[in-house]
């Protein structure tokens, strides 16, 4: 009865120790799994500062420092002339330098040019420019004056002499039509009008304008002192204020 009871106490010890390590076990595992998920549930904000501190970028490195100047050599030139006296040199020189003088020209004098005339080139002068050498050269020829050359409408005013005032036509009056007629003109060396060519200007305006140019006359333009015939162009203006 005793040993019954010893191994009836015996399995129920095997029982209750199994039971509490099983509960034991589930215990600890959904306490571990309570304190990995508070952590994730409630999550504390990061402090403002130190988020400040992560996001502002760190500053650029220095500039490396500046090359070393660069050491400057003095040459020291030792004058060879002490006092207005030559100094003895130390040691003797790599290299000599020759000095050459130029020869002195022959002395004409009054014998003349070696070679030639006895006593000098007629017309010449003793030392001087040789007179036959300039008695021989040709004469420099004359540039031959154009025939006609090209001036501006305000060179052809200051020699215009005689103008003849163009009369309106009465269809332009009318019509109310002014402006100006431009003319190219040709004044021959004698000052008269020729080959008129209408540049622009109304059609209206245009042969009156014609008209009264070919009565004009200018002064001849000198050129080099003579008498040249110029191509220029002629203004005339038509107004029905009159001005």
């Amino acid at each position: 009865m005793f040993e019954d009871s010893l191994i009836e106490s015996g399995n129920k010890l095997k029982t209750k120790r199994l039971s509490t390590t099983i509960l034991s076990f589930f215990g600890q595992f959904g306490l571990i799994g309570i304190l990995i998920l508070i952590p994730l549930i409630y999550t504390d904000a990061l402090p403002k500062t130190q988020l400040m501190t992560f996001l502002i970028a760190p500053p650029p490195p220095p500039p490396p420092p500046p090359p070393p100047a660069a050491a400057v050599k003095v040459v020291k030139v030792q004058s060879e002339v002490i006092n207005g006296q030559l100094r003895t040199p130390t040691k003797i020189p790599d290299k000599v330098q020759m000095i050459k003088e130029e020869e002195t020209p022959p002395d004409l004098g009054a014998g003349g040019v070696p070679g030639g005339v006895p006593g000098g080139i007629p017309g010449g002068s003793a030392g001087g420019v040789i007179g036959g050498i300039l008695n021989s050269m040709a004469a420099i020829p004359k540039v031959a004056t154009p025939q006609r050359v090209r001036v501006s409408s305000g060179v052809s005013t200051g020699l215009l002499i005689k103008k003849v005032t163009p009369n309106y036509p009465q269809l332009a009056k009318q019509a109310r039509i002014q402006g100006a007629v431009v003319l190219q003109a040709e004044i021959s060396k004698e000052g008269t009008i020729q080959n008129l060519q209408l540049i622009s200007g109304h059609p209206m305006l245009a042969p009156a304008a014609i008209e009264a140019v070919k009565q004009w006359r200018y002064k001849p333009y000198l050129l080099n002192g003579e008498p040249v015939a110029v191509e220029t162009t002629v203004v005339v203006n038509f107004s029905l204020s009159g001005g």
